[in-house]
């Protein structure tokens, strides 16, 4: 990183910048400067994504329905041979055997157009958002909107056993994106938007708008910040208004009235949680398991749906409940509508079908089939407690629904999102309690057993590191004054270069930095030069060390963060920052450098790692 810059800096642009000043040239007084604690207020830019962001989720929401709608009539032409678009269940009443070639004829639709078309349509859509947020500047291209969602109808409407509601997402996020790369915004709000139009897709699934923005925030935004959160919350809010306008405003699963549960009840949602949990992390693995035996099939990848679709098909002659999206499933589970033998064998089949399905590269969803096998399994545990132990209380009701959203947890790591979802899918309150704990136990479970969750997996095999916990930045809760030099080493502005260049030779306390503030007779900042600056053979003994200064000095105030400070130096391409009083914006007092920063973390590493006992005994004052 140089220590200076020959660029021109002109008052105009360098006058403030988050808090931080830049001396607009030698021998002028500092420009006045925002607060310390500003950084990029909620303002007018705000309100403008927000605007953007509510009218990408109304296009987003009605994308939602025209895309169910397809589905439908996707699944009626090929299923009934009618012309409809209702969204209903594939079946095989109608066509008997030949039924198991529909699935393989769309998966041969698929594998062309992600051939032919773009390969960014295969797999079920979240990985692949997340991924251009995290290292393509939150851009997708336009095409991706309309492939995606032409594809997903086709492998769900021949009878894939995904849900809709990834390739919606994806679709969302992608019309965001795409509004965010025609108008003139910067990277972040672009993610933004394209947080906007993917929470307002799945909103338009599910009417789910909290759960969406909280999806949201831990997937796709990676941060909990007033000039992101705003644009999302009001896009959910309004792709609810939309649903509510076309599909009505009923919840989307029906569940019968609980009943308060009891401590051996909750104690049991929870130890479901932990089974659960296991098996997230069972099926997570599996199902990349499968994606690498598919990846060492001696043929090109645009057939290996085909030949996941093979096993669909069979097994949807077998049970053909498993074929399509699955909703009626998974709301008949819930409301206790298959029980016993019928359930098990569902939930086992719609597994290996989903798994075979998905590994092949196909199009489509995650989490349908999860609630299927989540709630299913939940639904058999519920089961067998009441007939093992009825005086516990537990409801299989409650533990399919605890089932449905664990699994979730489990598998994706987003904890809050799958308690919040739950809740607003059925809307009963009482469930909250039971959902909290086995949800949590869910995610303990995976996350002791599983380091990447089965969003991130994909990400972490191509080498992309992915946060998935957020913490308050440290070097925003520490300030300048708190670990800057105060010993600063500096050079007088009217002193010949021979007589410093003799001074750094000879050595001695601080002489061996790479860089040193210039001040003027009375003390006041002129400029930084640099070590390099001061050896540079171009220049004349005799020259005073203030006609080297290049560039009006980058500084800081003592009272600013160590983040703005940090961000500074970035910005200005220094290493370090001298520190001027604020009462006299030209005076030294310190000099912060990279090192500092370094060291600043000292701290947070002993409170993350060292371990201490004892008591703070709380004396009265004298």
């Amino acid at each position: 990183m140089p220590e200076s810059d020959s660029r021109a800096h002109p008052i105009e642009e360098a006058s403030t910048t988050e808090g931080l000043p830049v001396a607009p040239g030698m021998g002028a007084a500092l420009a006045s400067v925002q607060a310390p604690h500003e950084t990029v207020p909620v303002g007018p830019r705000v309100v403008l994504i927000a605007g953007v962001a509510i009218v990408v989720a109304i296009a987003a929401a009605v994308i939602a329905v025209i895309l169910t709608r397809l589905i439908g009539l996707i699944t009626n032409l090929a299923y009934y041979g009618r012309y409809a678009t209702d969204f209903v269940a594939p079946s095989i009443e109608h066509l008997g055997g030949w039924s198991a070639l529909v699935p393989v004829a769309g998966a041969l639709v698929v594998g062309l157009m992600a051939r032919f078309g773009s390969a960014a349509i295969r797999g079920h859509g979240i990985p692949e958002v997340m991924e251009r947020v995290l290292y393509g500047k939150s851009r997708i291209a336009p095409r991706v909107m309309f492939l995606k969602p032409i594809s997903a109808a086709i492998a769900i409407g021949t009878g894939g056993p995904f849900g809709a509601e990834g390739p919606i997402i994806a679709t969302g996020g992608a019309l965001g994106s795409i509004v965010g790369q025609v108008f003139h915004v910067t990277a972040d709000e672009r993610k933004t938007l394209l947080a906007a139009g993917a929470a307002a897709g799945m909103t338009a699934t599910f009417g789910s708008p909290v759960s969406a923005v909280i999806l949201a925030v831990e997937l796709l935004l990676f941060e909990y910040r007033a000039r992101s959160i705003i644009p999302v919350a009001l896009a959910s809010t309004a792709a609810t208004a939309v649903r509510m306008a076309l599909m009505g405003s009923d919840p989307v699963f029906t569940l019968p009235e609980i009943a308060q549960p009891g401590g051996e009840a909750l104690a049991f949602y929870g130890l479901v949680g932990v089974l659960i949990g296991l098996a997230s992390v069972a099926i997570t693995r599996i199902v990349y398991a499968m994606e690498d035996a598919f990846a060492k099939l001696p043929v090109h990848w645009m057939w290996w749906p085909a030949l996941g679709a093979i096993v669909v098909g069979a097994i949807g002659l077998i049970e053909p409940r498993t074929l399509g999206v699955g909703y009626t499933n998974i709301d008949a589970i819930l409301s206790g509508g298959v029980l016993g033998k019928a359930l098990l064998v569902l939930v086992v089949l719609k597994f290996v079908s989903w798994s075979v399905y998905l590994g092949s590269g196909t199009s489509g969803g995650t989490l349908a089939p999860l609630f299927t096998i989540g709630g299913g399994l939940g639904a058999l545990l519920g089961a067998a407690a009441v007939a093992l132990v009825p005086s516990m209380g537990a409801d299989p009701h409650v533990a399919a629904l605890v089932g449905m959203a664990a699994i979730f947890a489990g598998a994706s790591h987003a904890l809050l999102a799958s308690v919040i979802f739950a809740f607003e899918t059925t809307r009963q309150p009482l469930g909250l309690l039971p959902l909290l704990a086995g949800c949590t136990a869910a995610y303990l479970t995976s996350r002791l057993l599983m380091r990447h969750s089965i969003m991130t997996e994909k990400l972490a095999r191509r080498g992309t590191a992915v946060r998935t916990e957020y913490t308050v930045d440290f070097l925003s809760q520490v300030q300048v004054r708190d670990c800057m030099s105060r010993e600063v080493v500096t050079l007088n502005g009217d002193d010949p270069i021979e007589a410093v260049r003799a001074r750094l030779q000879a050595g001695g306390a601080g002489l061996t930095h790479q860089g040193f503030p210039v001040i003027d007779r009375s003390g006041m900042l002129l400029g930084v030069v640099t070590r390099r600056d001061i050896f540079a053979s171009e220049h004349r003994p005799e020259l005073a060390v203030r006609r080297i200064v290049r560039r009006s000095p980058a500084v800081v105030f003592p009272d600013n963060t160590l983040r703005q400070a940090a961000d500074h130096m970035v910005r200005e391409r220094v290493g370090r920052l001298p520190v001027v009083d604020r009462d006299a914006p030209r005076r030294v007092i310190g000099i912060v450098s990279r090192s500092d920063l370094l060291a600043a973390h000292e701290p947070r590493l002993a409170a993350a790692h060292e371990h201490e006992r004892g008591l703070d005994v709380d004396r009265p004052p004298r």
